[in-house]
């Protein structure tokens, strides 16, 4: 039972993870193609430049909290769905 609990965590973990840095690319592209400056988002959602700019150089992830103001200041949807595994 141990061995099914490790492999259910290791493929939740890695999940996570898929989702996280699709997530973090597609706010990494939005911020590209926005046309508007790292100074600009920065003000208007009031993150730091030096959050924006490590986060947009792979160097740091970001928060929940900041995702959700760079979601709403680019005009993103955040849509959260679950996939279903088989037999469900």
């Amino acid at each position: 039972m141990i061995s099914t609990e490790i492999v259910l965590a290791n493929r939740a973990a890695s999940l996570y993870h898929a989702c996280v840095a699709s997530l973090s690319e597609s706010i990494r592209k939005a911020i590209r193609d926005c046309g508007m400056t790292r100074y600009v988002i920065a003000k208007r959602t009031g993150v730091s430049q030096g959050v924006l700019s490590r986060f947009m150089n792979g160097q740091n992830a970001l928060t929940l909290t900041t995702v959700d103001k760079l979601v709403e200041e680019l005009g993103l949807e955040l849509i959260v769905r679950g996939k279903r595994g088989k037999g469900r």
